[in-house]
């Protein structure tokens, strides 16, 4: 039997490719396609918004009685009581919204006790293996590169800057021993802005369709490395949160990350 799905956030960009791909695998049976009670898209066959074949699920505000995973990409105003139900309901929970605060991050770690977790600030399968050797990498190359992260994303995003880009950071950070975040220069700017010896730089584009792009900028007298991660279209995200919902179904209660879905770790 295929694992009871809810989609939360259905009607935006990210909700209708993992609607569409969802369906389209036949791994999942999508039993709830959730979104904000002001939606326009409420009512409406989840499946032919996405792009396919009236699926019978419509999107609605009210959760079902029951589910094996739900994946959400929605508002960060929405987390709370995405994760309240699936703590009610024994729900796997796979979170790709950005911009949490620290109080709903905790309030993630506290259900994880309960529930299987997978919160990730990028579910592209490249970006992860990116997150997973860009520490290595600096410290590889020692104190004497500077380090700069540019990210480029569409003009609706909201959240500056991306928590790709912040979790590379953070990576980076761990394996130089920086303190996080007080080692970031976000956006530097004025008349006396020269760099800061051992920060890490992180500028934000926001710019036209762009799906996502990354790069991870190591820059010393001499020479400068450069690794980076251009993502297509957003289906290299919801292909892995699907991925993702697959691998965490029936795990026990933990925080997981997509390193732990890709045997990374």
């Amino acid at each position: 039997m295929n694992p009871k799905l809810i989609i939360v956030g259905a009607a935006g960009r990210m909700g209708r490719k993992i609607t569409f791909l969802a369906h389209q695998s036949g791994e999942f049976d999508i039993v709830a396609t959730i979104e904000d009670k002001n939606c326009p898209e409420l009512g409406k066959d989840a499946g032919a918004l996405a792009g396919i074949e009236a699926i019978g699920t419509k999107v609605d505000i009210h959760y079902p009685t029951a589910a094996d995973v739900l994946i959400n990409f929605s508002l960060p105003a929405a987390i709370d009581n995405v994760i309240d139900y699936c703590v009610r309901k024994t729900c796997a929970l796979v979170s790709g919204t950005t911009g949490l605060t620290a109080e709903q991050l905790k309030k993630m770690d506290e259900a994880s006790q309960k529930i299987p977790i997978i919160h990730a600030a990028n579910m592209s399968i490249g970006m992860n293996v990116l997150f997973e050797i860009v520490g290595t990498l600096a410290q590889k190359l020692g104190e004497d590169y500077d380090v700069e992260i540019i990210e480029t994303h569409h003009r609706m995003k909201k959240d500056s800057p991306s928590g790709s880009a912040m979790t590379l950071a953070e990576k980076i950070a761990a394996a130089t021993n920086k303190k996080f975040p007080d080692c970031l220069d976000i956006g530097r700017k004025g008349k006396e802005s020269l760099r800061k010896k051992g920060s890490i730089g992180i500028q934000a584009i926001r710019l036209g369709d762009t799906v996502g792009e990354h790069s991870v900028m190591f820059g010393t007298v001499g020479e400068t490395v450069t690794i980076s991660h251009s993502a297509h279209s957003r289906d290299t995200f919801a292909a892995g949160a699907i991925r993702a919902a697959l691998w965490l179904v029936g795990k026990k209660p933990a925080r997981y990350s997509m390193a732990d879905v890709l045997g990374l770790k």
